[in-house]
């Protein structure tokens, strides 16, 4: 395993757990965490059959380290936007297995936004998200305009980012931002169950799923059913559909192999 110095990274039972490690600065989102998460998204991706992202301390992610590199005003957003967000984004919403935020804490700016990369969104109930771009004069980015209003609708978007109020995790499980907000008593044994459940499925179809539901974004309703009729034929082929029926057939739970 990878010596990292921002970010703890660990696969255990096929589960990947990739934390924010700068508790000191809420997870500020660093040039050196940004290529860590980066390169350990795509090490879970290649030998993990689900990857977790949550943060260390009290936040999940404070968004851009403002500090980083210099002042604030000599920041290159544009090419730090381009050059480093951009491949840390890609890197989790491409991955090849199920990607599941746990939002242990606030996640603002850049921060909240990393979360809804993934697949899933699990936060604790303390928890809250802040587009809180407009506060210094910005724009939300680190995909914060794509996501939101395809989550949770157009008009919740515009006033969460134009206004710039914290959104609590009730809020945003009830909008359709995340999948669920859980008491914080039972947030660390709520998403180990959730990353355990994943780590046992047909690791194909939940490829071929997400690959589906991603794009129909830009699909018509025939070329989306062509794309649903070609990836259920892959499925159809795999080992893990023969097992899923006969343990459906025996009234067993199924062994999938992942293949």
């Amino acid at each position: 395993m990878k010596d990292y110095s921002t970010i703890t990274f660990d696969i255990t039972d096929d589960i990947a757990v990739l934390r924010l490690n700068r508790a000191g600065k809420m997870n500020a989102l660093s040039t050196q965490m940004r290529a860590e998460i980066t390169d350990a998204a795509r090490e879970a991706g290649r030998r993990a059959h689900v990857l977790v992202i949550t943060g260390e301390g009290r936040a999940f992610c404070s968004g851009q380290d403002l500090g980083d590199g210099g002042s604030a005003a000599s920041l290159d957003i544009e090419r730090v936007l381009r050059e480093e967000y951009v491949p840390m984004l890609r890197a989790i919403m491409e991955c090849p297995v199920p990607t599941i935020s746990a939002v242990n804490g606030a996640a603002a700016g850049a921060g909240a936004n990393l979360a809804l990369a993934a697949d899933v969104v699990i936060a604790t109930e303390s928890a809250v998200f802040l587009q809180a771009f407009t506060r210094i004069g910005l724009i939300p980015d680190a995909g914060g305009t794509y996501w939101l209003p395809r989550q949770m609708g157009a008009a919740k978007a515009m006033g969460a980012a134009l206004f710039a109020e914290p959104v609590t995790a009730r809020q945003a499980s009830d909008w359709g931002m995340i999948w669920e907000a859980v008491p914080d008593a039972d947030f660390d044994a709520h998403w180990r169950a959730r990353a355990e459940h994943l780590a046992r499925g047909p690791m194909q179809a939940y490829a071929h799923l997400k690959s589906a539901i991603r794009s129909s974004w830009d699909n018509s309703l025939d070329a989306q059913l062509e794309l649903e009729a070609k990836l259920q034929g892959e499925c159809g082929k795999s080992r893990d559909f023969k097992e899923g029926v006969v343990a459906f057939m025996d009234k067993r739970a199924p062994k999938f192999e992942g293949r």
